[in-house]
């Protein structure tokens, strides 16, 4: 009992430092030697750091950003014995250290990318509706921020639905994935102010111009 607890506390604080590394950060420098968290919108995120430093590093940025959520899931499933609760917790706490990450002084990005990596090893069928609907209203609007919104917002419901034929998903996973889709959008406050006000930008690759992600 007490070698299980401590595995699971293991999983938990290695998902929060493996969500906490700051891929955007990273790779802006390495690509354009700027601190992103100085330029366009100062977030560290793919969207941004693709405005600051370019495409590439910014779908680098986006692809290990997922892959942070996607392994802690899935380090849990090993070594958890596929636990929902454990691979539900990991999730939340590799999304915790990719928004709040202890390495910049819990400042860090709006968790879209992670949270997508999370699902994906959850429930991939909910991953996959999600980024299809997050790909319609970027086609359509082309902001990033009501394409990241809505798709967290569907998610808790795609889940429940898409989790297995005829099964709802456990409880945990319910409230985990609620949890998770509210941290998201919490960290899209100022974004939400910019649409009230309607000066929430489209996003096009131009450098050094705030935007929403």
């Amino acid at each position: 009992m007490a070698g299980s607890l401590l595995i699971n506390l293991l999983l938990l604080l290695g998902a929060y430092l493996l969500g906490s590394i700051p891929f955007g950060l990273l790779f802006a420098r390495l690509f354009g030697g700027a601190d992103v968290r100085q330029s366009g919108s100062g977030n560290i995120g793919a969207t941004n750091v693709a405005r600051v430093a370019g495409p590439l590093p910014g779908i680098l940025t986006l692809v290990l950003d997922a892959a942070k959520g996607a392994v802690a899931v899935w380090l849990a499933a090993r070594f958890a014995d596929h636990s929902a609760t454990t691979m539900m917790l990991a999730g939340v706490a590799a999304l915790l250290g990719h928004c709040f990450p202890v390495w910049l002084g819990f400042k860090g990005g709006k968790g879209v990318a992670t949270g997508l990596g999370v699902f994906a090893a959850l429930c991939p069928w909910a991953a996959l509706a999600a980024v299809v609907l997050f790909v319609l209203i970027m086609v359509s609007l082309r902001i990033v921020s009501v394409a990241s919104i809505t798709a967290a917002a569907a998610m808790p419901l795609l889940v429940y639905f898409l989790w297995a034929p005829h099964h709802a998903p456990p409880l945990v996973i319910s409230f985990g994935t609620l949890f998770a889709a509210a941290l998201i959008i919490f960290k899209h406050n100022a974004n939400l102010q910019r649409l009230v006000e309607g000066t929430e930008p489209r996003f096009a690759f131009r450098k050094f111009k705030g935007d929403s992600e």
